[in-house]
């Protein structure tokens, strides 16, 4: 069968069938082959009810009865009673009230759930469910594929599809040079497909595993390192060293550098000395003086008649970059200018004309920057703060408003583990500030319960009587009754008008229109407000000293280095601050929570949630989505160091890679998402 048919020509794909497939990407037959299993039910370790120890567990058993109830805010719980012939047990689903029909009193079915204890009894919790005499039917097929869900889709039509499809994936060719799966070992490309889609044993499912995961690091490392091959032919600008210009910036801070600062100054310097254009990624937490970093770089460009551009996501963090390198380099004579969508008229104009003459030496401001109109008159630095907002094709526009390639800066306030910078990032040259300023106080991080916000909210106003601001996060805008996380605009109805009826309480929130949104946040900045509740469109880009209270209610739905962000709102002065982590209900923190609890370390929460939650938090969403890492942990260093290896034996062989059709198309593709110039 021909890998490129739209499925739409397959049997049982109609109209509707197939729009539910491009919905979520999946437009041909090779989509659908490498469409691989979320998770296997595992029928193969089956248990009598009497033996059950916690954890994962099997049982065949007949229903004796079901029942399903509606609990708070919509919740509806489905449990049965399953009996076999030593004992009986409970089974329970949340939402998923089907259970009830689907499941015939008297009738065998094979359950597979975590046992476990809860609400005062063991019980079976959301168990998968096949029918037994279908599956005794098909004796071969003892450890089942369990694909996502997509929505119009019945799990039987992509099993049958997929069965369909056999054949197919018997006959594929090879995608990695022969070389690589000798010398690594490695199952072909048919046989991996085939043990992922139609697996005997756990044992299989590993070592297919192992090949697709090693394929996918190898597409996304070898990308990697051609692009920083081909950096390395770029022209750039030599921008030399002024060491008197270094010492007097340095010696005119209000404060001193810490040592992360200093050493990646140095590094930035270093590549400035180059005429290959710099690659650096400068990491560094919240708070730990990045924009310093940039000032300091700018500063030597400026003395050697250089211009620097620095573009920031949002207008309120482009005007707090321009407010601190104004202070900055000033005294130096170096002209700051800020250009955003609210720079217009006459003003515009002139700055335009400035920017062209020369005039302006350090130019800060959004996607403004890289319009038509604005043409630089020498650029040979560029910054772009928090990169992973910025599309591919918006930081090549900065970067080519100059004549030959500029020195590059990409600052994140997200910190990126160590294996996740190896990969996506491998073509950088990578520059990390480890440590906070002196003077900051580590910030209080506690988990509270939700039936006592009472005493949380008392605490709050306590702070705000000191003179201090304090934010209220929320997930969602607007009221769903099926869903008890709360809404902010609810959240903040219900805070204005009863608890802080006293207190300036605003509203932040993604659906605003940009300009109110930028009118709020500016509000709250200038102190006009006391009480910020808002979504998570504050994680990046409002730089408030004076809020030292966080409330992030539902915490227990957010990733750790998304709430980490959030919390990083705060301690930003050496007033003491607090962290409240409110839970969505009273269980039992998760060890997740108790992390964050008890670490301010960003690097290290980022691992923890690399491994908890993959790359999408901390690549950004859009781009880590393409990547389409199905299998590849980027947090299991050992398969990265192997196929790192892998990829510079294949670099030294001269072999061409456009001998291999699919691996070259996916490297492109790879090349094209991950490379910053």
């Amino acid at each position: 069968m021909n890998l490129s048919l739209p499925l739409r020509e397959l049997g049982g794909v109609g109209e509707k069938i197939d729009e539910s497939f491009r919905r979520v990407g999946l437009r041909t037959v090779k989509d659908l082959i490498h469409y691989l299993p979320r998770t296997y039910d595992d029928y193969t370790q089956q248990s009598a009810i009497a033996d059950l120890r916690p954890g994962k567990a099997t049982v065949i058993a007949r229903v004796e009865s079901t029942e399903t109830r509606t609990v708070r805010r919509g919740m509806r719980i489905t449990t049965a009673t399953l009996v076999d012939d030593t004992s009986k047990i409970k089974a329970v689903w949340f939402n998923q009230p089907y259970r009830a029909t689907q499941l015939k009193k008297e009738e065998r079915y094979m359950f597979t759930g975590t046992f476990e204890f809860s609400y005062n009894r063991y019980q079976l919790t959301n168990p998968a469910v096949e029918q037994a005499k279908v599956l005794e039917q098909q004796a071969g097929e003892k450890i089942v594929p369990v694909y996502r869900s997509i929505k119009g889709i019945k799990p039987q039509l992509m099993k049958k599809l997929i069965a369909s499809l056999r054949p197919t994936i018997t006959m594929l060719g090879e995608t990695l040079p022969a070389k690589v799966i000798e010398s690594q070992g490695l199952m072909s490309n048919s046989q991996s497909l085939m043990a992922l889609h139609f697996p005997s044993s756990q044992q299989e499912i590993a070592v297919a595993k192992e090949r697709v995961g090693f394929e996918e690091l190898f597409q996304l490392l070898l990308a990697s390192q051609l692009n920083k091959q081909a950096n390395t032919r770029l022209a750039g600008w030599k921008i030399p060293f002024d060491v008197t210009a270094a010492k007097n910036f340095v010696d005119g801070l209000p404060f001193a550098l810490t040592d992360a600062q200093r050493r990646a100054a140095w590094q930035v310097i270093q590549d400035f000395e180059s005429e290959i254009p710099m690659n650096r990624l400068l990491q560094g937490d919240v708070g730990s003086g990045k924009t310093v970093v940039a000032g300091f770089a700018a500063r030597q460009a400026a003395q050697a008649g250089y211009q620097s551009a620095l573009m920031a996501p949002t207008e309120i963090l482009a005007s707090q970059h321009a407010e601190t390198l104004r202070v900055l380099l000033a005294p130096f004579g170096v002209d700051v200018g800020l250009l955003t969508g609210s720079v217009k008229g006459k003003a515009r104009t002139a700055l335009l004309a400035r920017i062209e003459s020369g005039e302006v030496d350090v130019v800060i401001g959004t996607h403004a920057l890289i319009q038509n109109k604005v043409v630089y008159h020498k650029l040979g630095f560029v910054v772009i703060d928090e990169q992973h907002r910025f599309g591919v094709a918006q930081r090549q526009a900065l970067l080519e408003k100059s004549a030959r390639m500029p020195h590059l800066l990409a600052m994140t306030a997200t910190p990126i583990p160590r294996s996740l910078a190896l990969t996506v990032y491998g073509e950088l040259d990578v520059s990390v500030l480890d440590e906070l300023p002196a003077g900051r106080k580590p910030i209080e991080t506690k988990i509270w319960a939700p039936t006592n916000t009472e005493k949380l909210y008392a605490q709050v106003d306590s702070e705000i009587g000191k003179g201090r601001q304090a934010y209220i996060i929320c997930s969602l805008i607007d009221e769903d009754p099926e869903n008890d996380v709360k809404s902010v605009e609810a959240e903040h109805k219900k805070l204005k008008s009863t608890i802080f009826h006293h207190r300036r309480v605003g509203l932040l929130h993604g659906k605003l229109a940009p300009a109110e949104k930028e009118a709020v946040m500016q509000l709250f900045a200038d102190g006009e407000l006391d009480i910020l509740v808002s979504t998570t469109v504050v994680e990046v880009g409002v730089n408030v000293p004076n809020a030292t209270v966080m409330i992030i209610e539902n915490a227990d739905r957010f990733g750790l280095s998304q709430l980490h962000q959030l919390r990083g709102r705060v301690g930003r002065s050496s007033h003491q601050s607090y962290c409240f982590l409110v839970m969505s209900d009273s269980a039992k923190p998760s060890a997740r929570l108790r992390e964050i609890e008890k670490s301010q370390d960003g690097f290290y929460l980022a691992e923890v949630d690399l491994q908890l939650r993959g790359p999408g938090e901390i690549y950004g969403r859009s781009q880590h989505g393409a990547l389409n890492l199905q299998v590849a942990s980027l947090g299991d260093t050992k398969l990265i160091a192997r196929v790192q290896i892998a990829v510079r034996e294949f670099l030294a062989s001269g072999d061409d890679l456009v001998q291999y059709k699919q691996l070259a198309a996916q490297v492109e593709k790879n090349q094209r998402l991950t490379t910053l110039n």
